[in-house]
């Protein structure tokens, strides 16, 4: 699995290394399993994380009714802890400089859009953050991964162009792109070809635009493409 590769592959970053991300979150890898029950425990797990960090946010929010800069500074340090052993929490404050490809984070970063992928409803319920998924997305979308994480990638491309449109979904076309291929195609070309009318579209989508990298992915480009789709 990619997770166990990346582990192996500890990048040795300070205190939040990849062993560190584990340590926080490695329970997290339960919200993507086959088996209900398992996801049933993680899904415990984060309503217990989550309920931790609304006390500590609201902790921190009352030190502003109060000129304590001393509390403030420890509540703020307090909650910023604590949100690194929740999701989507952990991920929302990944260092500006530092490649994607090497942050520690990154399994973590695949396994909540791999989540939103398989479980979207439950994802929904328990983690809804548009914002989160959005810039993941995009900040994923880069041609110089390992190849455990480019076939991660095409598998969420896989997963995703099969279902009704979700918000932010046009994003995986970034993805696409970055990590284009003859297997990623060819998986495509299947989706395409078979009876499920949303394959049909958004993977036709998706092949037509690899095939023209200089033309932009908007809604005006899908609703052009999507009119002058065979059977439209």
């Amino acid at each position: 699995m990619i997770y166990q590769v990346m582990t192996e592959a500890d990048t040795g970053v300070g205190i939040d290394g990849v062993g560190v991300w584990n340590e926080r979150l490695g329970w997290a890898y339960g919200l993507i399993a086959s088996d209900p029950a398992v996801r049933a425990v993680a899904l415990v797990r984060l309503a217990a994380a989550e309920r931790d960090t609304r006390d500590a946010l609201d902790r921190y929010t009352k030190t502003w009714r109060r000129r304590y800069s001393l509390r403030r500074k420890a509540a703020s340090r307090k909650y910023e802890e604590i949100c690194k052993y929740s999701l989507p929490d952990a991920l929302w404050d990944r260092p500006a400089g530092p490649d994607i490809v090497a942050w520690p984070g990154l399994p973590y970063a695949l396994l909540l859009l791999e989540w939103e992928a398989r479980y979207p409803q439950e994802w929904t319920r328990h983690a809804k953050a548009w914002g989160t998924k959005q810039g993941l997305i995009r900040d994923v979308a880069v041609a110089h991964h390992e190849e455990t994480v480019r076939t991660k990638l095409a598998d969420l491309i896989e997963i995703v162009v099969q279902r009704p449109y979700r918000c932010k979904d046009r994003e995986y076309v970034r993805v696409a792109r970055a990590v284009d291929s003859d297997d990623l195609r060819t998986r495509l070309k299947t989706a395409a070809r078979s009876d499920n009318p949303w394959a049909q579209r958004h993977a036709g989508y998706i092949l037509w635009l690899l095939d023209r990298p200089q033309v932009p992915n908007t809604r005006h480009v899908w609703r052009t493409w999507l009119a002058a789709a065979p059977g439209e």
